[in-house]
Order: C-alpha cells, then structure tokens, then sequence
C-alpha cells in the first residue's frame, strides 16, 4: 500500500498515517514544518512503515500541486490512496470584517483542496484504482454565526467531494469525505474542552478504516451524524436567533 498524506504534520493525518503504517504502508508525507515533519517520519519508521518519503511545502501554492503528485507517483512507484488533511481554523471575527482575510481562509481550506482534488481525481480516474480521504468538518453542514466562514470552506469541499465520488464510483476509485466534530489538536489548543472532544488516535484510526473499507460520508466520532442532523433541521426563523 502506498499512500501520499497531505498536510502529514497535523495530528489527525499523523494518527491517520500511523494505522498505514503498522500495516507495513510505504508513506509520503506533505507538510510546511520541517522540523515536526522529519519527527513524524522517524515515529512512522518505528510504527512500521515499509518506506517513508518527505517533501517540504506550503499546500497553500497551487502551483506546486502537480508538482507534488509527480514527485510522490515516482517516489512510490504509484500511489494507492491519498489523505487530505491540511487547514487553518482561522478568526470568523477578523474573517468577516477584512476581506482579505476572509479570502485567505476561504483559499486553504477550499479553493487548495479543489485544486488538489482536481488532479487527484484525474490520476485516479486512468488507474481505476485508489481511495482519496477528504477531511473536511461538521462545520460545513450548516452555516453558523460563529464560523461561517470556515464551515462555507468545509461545506464547500464535501459538496465538491461529493460529486468526484459520483464520477470516480464509475471506475472503481472511493472518495470518502470525512466530517469530524472537535477534535483535541494544537489547532483547538486555545479551546475550553468538553465531552464532546475526540482524541486525535480515535479519529485517525476511523479515517484509517473507513479508507480501507471504501466508505461514503463518514461523521467521527459517530455521534455527529446525530448532533448535525438535528441542526441541519432547526427551522431558520429559530436557527438565526440562536447563539451556535
């Protein structure tokens, strides 16, 4: 199994990576931080994986994106599956007064992962094989005041991977979207923690299986499905008057 992880120094991708790799998986690892990207590598070697790969990036630059399908394919000898699974939180109150800011959020979590996705999903089309994972978030069920700007990015990239999974069941290749709630990371470090949080292993390990098993939308833990059902249904005259 040979298997790209991009934006391989977050926690959830590492733990992801780590599954691979105690199943012997050759890895390519994609990330910015030099430093946390080499040490995330050393750990992989020790969790099992059969060969590891780096390559230093900011998924950011569109115009290394093919660059980095290539450098992987060859390093490999072929890939077998990708996870996607870099972005930024962001500050909704600094999104939704400066506009740059805005559309700097909106281009790391959505308009980086369509540009991806798009040649992701023409390698996997001629191979007639693979699975690509997409994290995206609960947040992109439903806009909310509190960080509609993030969640239209996530809801933005499970519409688009969506409809590459339609196009790309045609010929054998899954495309799991997968929507974690919180999830306790360096990126919600800054968060007051409740029940609700997952531990990073937890959802690695389900992104790991759903990949493996070839499913559609998965919410980790489960219990989101539920949560963003219900929200997803409140009425919007209730909705809008609610602090969510």
């Amino acid at each position: 199994m040979n298997v790209l992880i991009l934006g391989a120094t977050s926690a959830i991708a590492h733990e992801t990576a780590k599954a691979y790799a105690a199943q012997g998986a050759a890895l390519y690892l994609v990330g910015r931080n030099p430093e946390k990207l080499n040490a995330n590598a050393d750990d992989l070697k020790v969790a099992g994986a059969k060969q590891i790969a780096c390559q230093i990036v900011d998924l950011d630059d569109l115009g290394a994106h093919e660059t980095i399908l290539k450098n992987a394919d060859a390093a490999l000898g072929g890939l077998d599956a990708v996870v996607l699974a870099w972005g930024t939180l962001g500050d909704q109150t600094a999104s939704q007064t400066k506009v740059d800011e805005a559309l700097r959020q909106f281009h790391t979590n959505a308009v980086s992962y369509i540009s991806m996705l798009t040649l992701l999903g023409n390698y996997f089309e001629e191979r007639k094989q693979g699975v690509i994972g997409v994290i995206t978030s609960v947040a992109g069920d439903r806009g909310r005041g509190s960080n509609y700007v993030y969640g239209a990015a996530k809801g933005a990239v499970s519409l688009f991977t969506g409809g590459l999974r339609a196009r790309l069941a045609k010929v054998g290749v899954s495309v799991v979207t997968i929507k974690p709630g919180f999830v306790d990371t360096p990126m919600t470090a800054g968060m007051k923690k409740n029940p609700l949080y997952a531990s990073p292993q937890s959802v690695g390990n389900r992104i790991h299986k759903a990949m493996v098993g070839g499913e559609n939308v998965v919410y980790t833990p489960s219990f989101w499905m539920l949560i963003m059902g219900i929200i997803r249904n409140i009425p919007e005259r209730i909705f809008k008057k609610l602090s969510l």
